[in-house]
């Protein structure tokens, strides 16, 4: 099973990026997918999740500015942001929780992708 981010760039304050992220491989069902972020010097953050069903949580930080979202036909997971400010400046994680069968399910990471937003 591989994840592959797309998306991230730099952008200017107030702007906008839409971040992807495809899971590809022998994937029998996706549970929770998710988008973590780690700044310099910071410790990975959990930024938005998404479960099977549609319910999202989000970090108090990114409320009413990022909105995630999944098609589950083709196994993807978007992060929609807005109103980006600087402090979102990270390199951004894809995280999903996969079925490879029905037993087992297996916790999978995406490369990252850097998103910097100047002030």
């Amino acid at each position: 099973v591989q994840l592959v981010e797309s998306g991230g760039g730099l952008v200017r304050a107030r702007g906008s990026l839409k971040l992807s992220c495809a899971a590809s491989g022998s994937i029998f069902r996706i549970n929770d997918m998710g988008w973590y972020r780690q700044a310099p010097g910071k410790q990975r953050e959990l930024v938005a999740q998404i479960t099977s069903g549609g319910s999202t949580n989000y970090a108090d930080s990114v409320k009413g500015r990022f909105t995630i979202s999944r098609d589950n036909g083709k196994n993807t997971v978007d992060l929609q942001m807005i109103s980006l400010k600087p402090e979102d400046t990270a390199v951004y994680y894809c995280n999903d929780f996969i079925q490879v069968n029905r037993k087992y399910e297996l916790e999978y990471w995406g490369q990252g992708t850097q998103v910097t937003v100047s002030s």
